[in-house]
């Protein structure tokens, strides 16, 4: 089963999509991964990454870091694609695509990225994508980030059609709409 959960930053999507994939990986007996997508880039992001790795501490979980060209993991030797996969988060992965390290926009990357997350959830069948809600906003924003917005809603929609469910996480509560 394929998930897409989605919500605002620091709403607990992360917990609940670990919750989530443990369950499923013990009900299937299979290995558990979690696919790390956030290349960090300043102290807040390292701050982060060192929460989410003492939330999963005793859970099972082998992470696998992967923050651009998703689709790789599909051929990498030890990776069983019969597994459970969290990927967190849809979000970092398009924005390691989308922009370089010097802030150069690749026009391309939306296009790539929503073909990598959909083979990706077609080859394996068993995985949970988590993703930021960042439409809501009012304020206006450069055209780079504008189109990076509209793509993430883009990848977004294709995966809410592919996914089995797509579940809302918004202040810690579960909305579910498929």
């Amino acid at each position: 089963m394929n998930v897409l959960i989605s919500g605002g930053c620091k709403n607990g999507k992360s917990f609940y999509a670990q919750r989530r994939a443990r369950q499923m990986a013990d009900r299937l007996g299979v290995p558990l991964y979690y696919i790390a997508t956030m290349i960090p880039h300043d102290e807040e992001d390292h701050a982060r990454i060192r929460r989410h790795i003492a939330e999963r501490e005793g859970w099972g979980f082998q992470t696998i870091e992967q923050g651009r060209s998703l689709t790789e993991l599909l051929h990498r030797e030890g990776v069983d694609r019969n597994g459970v996969f969290l990927m967190d988060s849809v979000t970092a992965l398009l924005d390691n695509e989308m922009f370089d390290e010097h802030g150069r926009l690749d026009e391309n990357a939306p296009g790539r990225v929503k073909a990598d997350v959909l083979e990706f959830a077609q080859g394996t069948g068993n995985t949970l994508f988590v993703s930021d809600y960042i439409y809501a906003d009012a304020d206006v924003y450069s055209p780079a980030v504008e189109d990076y917005r509209r793509s993430l809603a883009a990848v977004d929609r294709a995966l809410a059609v592919c996914c089995d469910e797509v579940i809302e996480i918004a202040y810690g509560r579960e909305e579910r709409w498929k």
